[in-house]
Formats: C-alpha cells, sequence, structure tokens
C-alpha cells in the first residue's frame, strides 16, 4: 500500500472551473497523493483533517497530514501552455518590429546552430518560468535539428522533469526548404524520411499514455511553408497509428493565407482539411485568420486552438476570433508561444492578454474574466486530450493546483477573486503542486536553483550568439 500524503487546505477562494462553473468563497481543498478527493464550501470535512479515509475509518499507515490555512488566496486548476518554443528562450529581443515571415528569416541562421546542451539549457528556463506564472503542463514544439546537434528532444524532456511539470513535446519538423518554394533555408530542415523516423523514435522513447503522464509526444510538422503535403499527409497517417495527437500552425498572419492560395490555391484550412489534418485529435496554433466556414470546419470535426495573443500582438498577426470559436464550440487553450516572440515567457499573464485583446475584436461582453480562467485552465486541457483528468478541481482528478496570493496591496480590495487574477496584475504565486507534488512555493522552484538555472541559460544565449557571428 502507497503511503498517503493529503494536503488540506481551509478558508480558500477556490474556482474550480468545472462544469457547473462552481465557485467558493470561502472553501476547502483536500489532495491524497496525486488526485483531489474533496473540494467544497466550507471547512474541510472531519475526516480529511483528522487523517481518516472518507468513510471516516482510519488507514492502516496514517498519512503524512498538512494542514494548510489559505486565508488571502485563490485556488485554481494549474495552468496549461497548449503551445510554445522552448528553444527560442535563447534569441530573446531579436526581430523587434517584423512580421512573422521576416522575423523567421532573421532568426532560422541562428537556430540552426543550436545543439541539445544549449536547448535543454533554455528549456529549463523557460520551464522555469513559466511554472513560477502558475503553469503546471507545457505543451512545446520543437522542430529544428539540425544534423550532429545531439539529443535535443531527450534535453527538453530532462529539463521538464528537473523542474517538475507535465510535458507534451511535439515532435516538430520541416522539410521544406527555400530551394522547394518554402520559407527555411535549406540547411535548417530535415528530409521527409527523417523527420517521420524522428517523430516516431520520440513517440517511442517519450510517449505515455497513461492517465497521470508526466510526459506526452504529439506529431508536429511545423507549418504549410515549411513542410511538404507529403510530411504532412504521413505524419497524420503515423500518428493516428501509434495513437497520440497532431500539432501544427495554422492561419497565423494573411501572409500564411496568401501562401497557401498562392501555393496551393486553397486557405490554409482548406489546404490542411484536405491532407486529413482536421479532426479531435488535431490542435493547431494561433488560428487568426479563420472566416466563418473555417471556424465551422474546426468546431464540426473537433480541431483545437492555441491561441497566443501576446506573440499574435508582438508580430502584429491580428486577433484570434476567440468569442466565435467559443460560441461554436471549439476547444479553446492559452500558449505563450516562442519566446522570441513573447520575451515575457509567463503563462498566467496571457490571461489577462486574452481578455482583453478579445473584448478589443468583440466587444466589452466578449470575454469576461472566467472566460480567461476557463482557456488557461479546462480549455487547454479539451486541446490536448487531458480533460478528463487535468484543467479543473474536482474529486478524482489529478492534483494539478495554482494557489495564488491575493491578498497583496496590488490586489486587496478587488471584490472577485478571480478577477485579481485575470484582470489584475499577476499575483504572486504562493504554491503550485503538480500530481501533489509542490514544484513552487513562494514564487521560487522548489526542485531548482533559479539563479543557477538563469546563469546557464545566459550563458547557452551567449554562446548561440558567438556561433551565429563566427
Amino acid at each position: 500500500m502507497i503511503p498517503i500524503v493529503r494536503t488540506v487546505f481551509s478558508n480558500a477562494a477556490i474556482a474550480t472551473v468545472d462544469a457547473r462553473g462552481r465557485e467558493f468563497p470561502h472553501g476547502h481543498l483536500v489532495l491524497d497523493n496525486t488526485r483531489i478527493v474533496a473540494v467544497g464550501d466550507g471547512p474541510a470535512p472531519d475526516w480529511a483533517r483528522r487523517g481518516l479515509d472518507p468513510q471516516g475509518m482510519p488507514y492502516a499507515v496514517p498519512p503524512t497530514l498538512e494542514l494548510v490555512d489559505a486565508t488571502g488566496q485563490l485556488l485554481t486548476p494549474g495552468l496549461i501552455n497548449t503551445h510554445h518554443h522552448l528553444y527560442q528562450w535563447l534569441t530573446r529581443g531579436v526581430a523587434q518590429d517584423s512580421i512573422l515571415f521576416d522575423w523567421l528569416v532573421a532568426l532560422y541562421p541562428s537556430w540552426a546552430l543550436i545543439d541539445a546542451d544549449l536547448v535543454e539549457a533554455a528549456a529549463e528556463a523557460a520551464i522555469a518560468v513559466l511554472a513560477r506564472s502558475g503553469c503546471s503542463t507545457v505543451a512545446d514544439h520543437h522542430y529544428v535539428f539540425p544534423r550532429g546537434s545531439g539529443d535535443i528532444l531527450g534535453g527538453i524532456v530532462a529539463a521538464a522533469s528537473r523542474v517538475g511539470v507535465r510535458l507534451h513535446a511535439s515532435r516538430g519538423s520541416m522539410d521544406l526548404g527555400a530551394s522547394q518554394g518554402g520559407l527555411p533555408p535549406d540547411f535548417a530542415v530535415e528530409t521527409t524520411a527523417a523527420a517521420l523516423a524522428g517523430s516516431g523514435e520520440a513517440v517511442a522513447r517519450f510517449h505515455n499514455p497513461a492517465a497521470d503522464a508526466m510526459v506526452q509526444v504529439a506529431i508536429a510538422p511545423c507549418s504549410p511553408f515549411s513542410v511538404t503535403p507529403t510530411l504532412l499527409t504521413e505524419s497524420a497517417t503515423l500518428a493516428r497509428s501509434l495513437g497520440v495527437r497532431l500539432h501544427t500552425h495554422g492561419s497565423e498572419t494573411v501572409e500564411e493565407d496568401a501562401y497557401c492560395r498562392a501555393t496551393h490555391g486553397k486557405s490554409p484550412t482548406e489546404y490542411l482539411d484536405g491532407l486529413g489534418w482536421l479532426g479531435d485529435d488535431v490542435w493547431m496554433a494561433h488560428g487568426v485568420h479563420l472566416d466563418d466556414s473555417a471556424i465551422a470546419r474546426f468546431a464540426a470535426t473537433g480541431t483545437g486552438v492555441a491561441h497566443c495573443p501576446s506573440s499574435n500582438a508582438r508580430l502584429g498577426a491580428g486577433i484570434a476570433p476567440v468569442r466565435r470559436l467559443l460560441d461554436a464550440g471549439v476547444p479553446v487553450g492559452l500558449g505563450v508561444d516562442g519566446a522570441a516572440s513573447n520575451e515575457s515567457g509567463q503563462l498566467g499573464t496571457e490571461i489577462r492578454a486574452a481578455v482583453l485583446v478579445g473584448r478589443l475584436r468583440e466587444g466589452a461582453d466578449a470575454m469576461s474574466a472566467r472566460h480567461g480562467l476557463y482557456l488557461a485552465t479546462m480549455g487547454g486541457a479539451r486541446v490536448l486530450g487531458r480533460a478528463a483528468d487535468l484543467g479543473s478541481l474536482e474529486v478524482g482528478k489529478l492534483a494539478d493546483v495554482a494557489v495564488w496570493q491575493i491578498d497583496t496591496v496590488e490586489h486587496a480590495g478587488i471584490t472577485d477573486p478571480v478577477a485579481a487574477l485575470t484582470l489584475g496584475s499577476q499575483p504572486p504565486l504562493a504554491r503550485l503542486l503538480v500530481n501533489g507534488r509542490t514544484v513552487v512555493r513562494s514564487g521560487s522552484l522548489v526542485s531548482g536553483d533559479d539563479q543557477r538555472i538563469a546563469r546557464t541559460a545566459a550563458r547557452a544565449s551567449q554562446t548561440l550568439a558567438e556561433r551565429a557571428i563566427a
């Protein structure tokens, strides 16, 4: 019998983000090891506080008991990041005023010089920042694999393990170089065969299909303008044969739309749809330029969208039609996107950004504070296919919990705890638990040295910069 470690939070404001939208102003949350065993209003049940089982009977081995007075704190599900490029932590602050295509052209020469050690340093720093902003699940999309660069994906998995968050490692690829009409330079792409082989190997090495998995893998050709139709089609076939999800960029910019229409005679959605790339096992990054017919196809097929408001603003790409996507029933989550197009790297701040830009597009009532929290939690769980176990605080779900301090001078007096998180400045993170294990406490990593991680990432960034000018 596994000994029970029980954590009992009392006197907390709780936003469950469950299907009923339940919130408790003075509630309790009880965690036993990796699962939630009680949540509700008022004091925790007597059995929980006394270390008994839910029927009030003693355990053969008494649980380790931690009683937490969460007065002044808001409990939410751990935040879920549905799209990132962790390696880009090494190239922040470059091409600051460029649109996507120009930004990519400026950065590809540096990215083609990365290796496993540099990527691991970048990933650990980027994941540390995500965790410190309340993020318990990180979906990374890595698609640059220079020859001789070593075990890049293994380094990303190792970095996530050290920090202690869940990882969705999307094994990306590019096989359409400039000489074939694509955007990336030829030296930055793989062959189609190598990309497919690498994708299959990533699934075999790292994917865990279990409900409580800390690492899962998706197959993720990069974008319509960097990947051949053959790689897209064969990647979809491979992913479905292996039972893993599919991810790519889609409808991010007007330039992408123009490229697809000029090259394929179709919009990005029509093009991807024709190659088998819409379905409830697929999610697209961005979805900024989706018309009514595209939204209808996403809804009909269950295709998800990773909404990246700050990155879209940084690159001037536009504002995704999130309100219309939600109204149509499309799964929508939040993404930070690459740190080279969102130098903050925080997921918590994307909640506020999503609410504000959603209102800019559709009006003041288009995105509520709770819509923003939903996108960052349950919406993200749906996008990643983890809604049965993540995304809300409900009995039986995994113990991924963010604890926000909302009685600070910045937030004291905000009458609505959820608004304090989603409309105010990001509250201090008192604690982040992933699988019941504390990963962040009082804003600092438990399992890592923040300063060491920062120094290592800075050295890695300098190394890459020196390679690029050599």
